[in-house]
């Protein structure tokens, strides 16, 4: 297994600069590092990485709008503008912008003290969202605290403050991660409420998210083989014994596996064969900017989980490559910074990084698997593009974090002190 660890933490690394190569510290975790001074390129924080975000952020604001234009012509959208989606995204894009501005200046060891006050703010959140009057129901799930002008999910800051407390708990608990329930039990409980209150909304999307987050920290953090396999076949039978004793999850499971029949194309395989019909059209090239169909009634929720079978219908193949290749580069990229701190003894750092790598990496794995038919239909969004407030305001708050270690990572590989 640990020749599995090393070949994976290779394939996500990067090459490393040459000045970056020339510190001495060692990957154990444990080196030193001498005071030098590093050319210009190693100064400020990672513009590339900057520059992919900003790139996804104005894709997906274009093709919110191109997926949600024609919904005022919907009865039960009539009061709308054909503008009210593209307007309330651009909202919520700008309170996410001050915020990430804001989480950024945040020192990288304030955030590990604020960990543990997070992960119970998350936890009052989730629990006020099932209290009637105070949550909001949407299509027979309560997963939003209205605020006015906007609703708030509480889901979407849970994965943040899952990320920070495992990386911080990993920490604590690193003399003994040998031992199961010593190291791991009090995480496992701590990840179960929170899933328990998540599948009481229901929200089991956001829940696979959280475990599999906290699962790669485990991982990351150093426990062994022996326990990662046992967590990991803990959660498969958890996760199948959810499916198998609730009825709207088996008839999706089924619906999955046969979207084409009578019963499942009118039912619960809706979207997804109306998602395949979208990709379909597209081709190679697609039918062009604004010129879907699916759109236009066909498939619903087409500006939020189902934002890439608009993309595969309007830029075709090359779009939905072009659009997996950036989120392969960002997630590839943002594992390099969180493998750099680590390097650099900053453990916590590091593996908070890695934990918005895998984030990242395994929503957009799933959001697009499901438009492709791949996977069974989930109501996970694309992160940085898909339309909601919530997300997108905690995905940027994220990624500001992930940039404030990068930048805190030069300062150190400058001979400056954090």
């Amino acid at each position: 297994m640990n020749a599995l660890g090393q070949t994976l933490s290779g394939w996500f690394s990067s090459k490393v600069a040459p000045a970056a190569a020339a510190l001495p510290v060692r990957l154990s975790g444990r080196g030193s590092f001498a005071a030098t001074t590093a050319p210009a390129q190693v100064r400020g924080f990672d513009q590339s990485l900057t520059w992919v975000v900003v790139v996804l952020l104005l894709w997906g604001l274009v093709m919110v709008y191109s997926a949600s234009i024609a919904m005022p012509d919907n009865p039960r959208f009539a009061n709308y503008a054909h503008t009210h989606f593209l307007i309330r995204h651009v909202v919520s894009l700008g309170i996410a912008f001050v915020a990430a501005l804001i989480a950024f200046q945040v020192p990288v060891n304030v955030w590990e003290k604020a960990a543990p006050w997070l992960f119970v703010l998350s936890l009052v959140l989730l629990m006020a969202v099932l209290v009637p009057f105070i949550g909001k129901g949407v299509n027979g799930a309560r997963r939003w605290i209205p605020l006015g002008i906007t609703n708030f999910q509480p889901s979407e800051l849970a994965k943040f403050a899952v990320l920070l407390y495992a990386a911080d708990y990993m920490v604590r608990k690193m003399e003994v991660k040998e031992n199961f329930f010593r190291a791991v039990m009090p995480m496992a409980v701590a990840v179960g409420v929170v899933g328990l209150l998540l599948l009481a909304e229901p929200d089991m999307g956001a829940f696979m998210v959280i475990a599999v987050i906290a699962m790669g920290i485990l991982f990351l953090g150093g426990v062994n083989a022996r326990m990662f396999f046992l967590i990991a076949a803990t959660l498969v039978v958890a996760f199948s014994l959810m499916i198998a004793f609730s009825e709207f999850r088996r008839e999706r499971i089924f619906a999955y596996l046969n979207p084409w029949s009578e019963e499942h194309a009118l039912g619960k395989a809706y979207q997804l064969t109306h998602s395949l019909i979208a990709i379909g059209r597209g081709e190679i090239f697609g039918v062009g900017l604004g010129g879907s169909v699916e759109k236009l009634h066909w498939l619903p929720e087409a500006h939020t989980d189902f934002l890439l079978a608009v993309i595969g219908e309007e830029f075709g193949l090359v779009g939905v490559l072009i659009l997996i290749g950036l989120f392969l580069w960002l997630t590839r990229r943002i594992m390099h910074i969180g493998r750099q701190a680590i390097a650099l003894d900053r453990v916590f750092a590091g593996l908070v990084a890695q934990g918005v790598g895998i984030w990242m990496g395994f929503q957009s794995f799933i959001n697009v698997g499901v438009n492709l038919g791949a996977l069974p239909t989930k109501g996970l969004t694309l992160p940085l593009m898909s339309y909601g407030g919530s997300a997108i305001l905690m995905n940027l708050v994220a990624i500001a974090v992930v940039l404030r270690i990068d930048f805190e990572n030069r300062q150190l590989m400058q001979g400056g002190r954090v």
